[in-house]
């Protein structure tokens, strides 16, 4: 506690720019005051603390509150309420926020955004509340943030940014820059200008730092370079995020159909896809689907229920090859002492070569080309590991049991279910990918019913013929 305290002090000394502690967690001491101008409905208080926060530490600040602190948040601020900061927080919470405005507000306050972030907030809203926000901006914007609307979700034309700088071919770079400094209505920052003919066709594209290296007299279809890059807007998010690490870019063009220009996707924007596709990797290899920490009890327990459902059915599956063998075991009963062991050492095993393939299949590091030489190197790596590993619990099970032929059992079925793993941990997703099914939604079930299945049936099955049992 003296350590917090001490933070707290120095964030109060240093004024509230810095809302952290060393910790990385948001200080008690802002919490608090946070917390009492709110009770206190201290407008002004509020103001001066939350005026100067970045947007990300607003969005942290309203995920820390407790939900009718948010509510109240949002109401004392009023027009003063930054709304990208709803971009940084979850759907859940973000959802809390929004249902609790009226439309006339958040219409006002979407104009104040970029495109890109009136579209993340929009996006989720219903049909009508988007119809009737949409009808009370202005021509322009209204058109604009409809027609990233209409592209599919989770695609490059939903995450693009319809504010950006375009001129003719015919210019010179005079021209250019004089329309750069009297233009009002251009984007806050951009790092590139898109040359485009009448129809809004994209021809070619200049950097800024180009610009500044040119005399003004030159015209821009002299120096200006074709598009390197430029994505579709029906292009997969993630596709989009996968072209900006392959090719080092902070910016790219967002064509249409017909190659017209219609956005622009910035550096920033990827980062947020790339992270938001591995959240969902991650959260669908733990069958939990889109999950969030602020979801309710209800919520939570039925996106979990699904994949509960099927790990039951597969759970009866590798029980009855138990009950093949229940002969076996109430003859040998330290074989139900055992058999955890190799099926649990097995599920292990695929488990670590499914994340591998998985991630793998995720960023294209696996294709047609290297599947044949990763699926012998897993083969090669659980067939060694299965030796080391079968070693020691054939040494551990025969000094426990005093048994040397059940030693010899569990290690033969240690190296054939650490084999099959392996195998399977690499091949069920390569399999899943093939039929266009997510690897990273399915293949965690299938790879642990192989494991256990195998892995029984290996171990007692090898237990029932070297002993003879009827």
């Amino acid at each position: 506690m003296e350590g917090q305290d001490e933070q707290d002090t120095r964030a109060a000394e240093d004024g509230h720019a810095d809302i952290y502690g060393e910790d990385g967690v948001i200080l008690s001491s802002f919490l608090a005051q946070i917390g009492a101008a709110i009770a206190d409905r201290d407008t002004l208080t509020l103001k001066r603390e939350v005026d100067d926060l970045h947007q990300s530490e607003l969005g942290h600040l309203l995920e820390t509150l407790h939900p009718e602190q948010r509510r109240a948040l949002v109401e004392l601020l009023g027009a003063d309420f930054d709304f990208s900061a709803l971009t940084e927080v979850d759907e859940a919470i973000r959802m809390e926020i929004v249902d609790n405005l009226p439309n006339a507000q958040i219409a006002q306050a979407v104009q104040e955004l970029d495109s890109d972030d009136a579209v993340y907030i929009l996006e989720d809203l219903e049909k009508e509340d988007q119809d009737e926000i949409l009808s009370q901006l202005p021509f322009t914007e209204r058109i604009r943030l409809r027609r990233s609307l209409d592209y599919p979700e989770e695609t490059a034309g939903r995450r693009m940014q319809t504010e950006f700088v375009a001129v003719p071919p015919f210019w010179t770079i005079g021209q250019t820059i004089d329309y750069m400094r009297e233009d009002q209505n251009l984007p806050d920052r951009f790092s590139q200008i898109f040359v485009i003919d009448p129809t809004f066709k994209l021809l070619g594209a200049i950097d800024l730092d180009q610009i500044l290296r040119t005399k003004r007299s030159v015209k821009v279809d002299e120096v200006m370079h074709e598009t390197r890059h430029a994505i579709p807007a029906t292009m997969d998010q993630e596709e989009a995020a996968r072209e900006f690490e392959q090719y080092d870019l902070l910016s790219a063009a967002v064509v249409d159909e017909n190659e017209r220009l219609v956005g622009v996707l910035t550096i920033d924007d990827v980062v947020d896809v790339i992270q938001q596709e591995a959240e969902e990797d991650l959260l669908r290899m733990g069958g939990v689907g889109d999950e969030e920490l602020s979801d309710s009890i209800l919520s939570t327990s039925r996106s979990r229920v699904p994949w509960l459902l099927v790990n039951l059915l597969t759970a009866f599956l590798a029980a009855s090859v138990i009950g093949l063998f229940d002969r076996t075991i109430e003859h040998i009963v330290a074989l139900a002492v055992l058999m955890p062991i190799v099926a649990g050492m097995g599920g292990n095993a695929g488990s670590q070569t499914m994340t591998v393939t998985v991630r793998a299949l995720a960023t294209r590091d696996l294709d047609i080309y290297n599947a044949g030489r990763i699926i012998r190197r897993e083969m090669g790596v659980g067939f060694i590991n299965g030796i080391l590993f079968a070693i020691l619990i054939g040494i551990v099970a025969a000094a426990w049991f005093r048994d040397p032929n059940l030693g010899g059992i569990i290690a033969a079925a240690m190296v054939i279910n650490m084999f099959v793993a392996a195998l399977a941990g690499i091949l069920i997703p390569l399999l899943l990918d093939r039929f266009k099914v997510d690897p990273a939604v399915a293949s965690a079930v299938f790879v642990t019913t192989v494991t256990d299945v195998v892995g029984f049936f290996a171990f007692l099955g090898l237990a029932t013929w070297w002993f003879g049992v009827p």
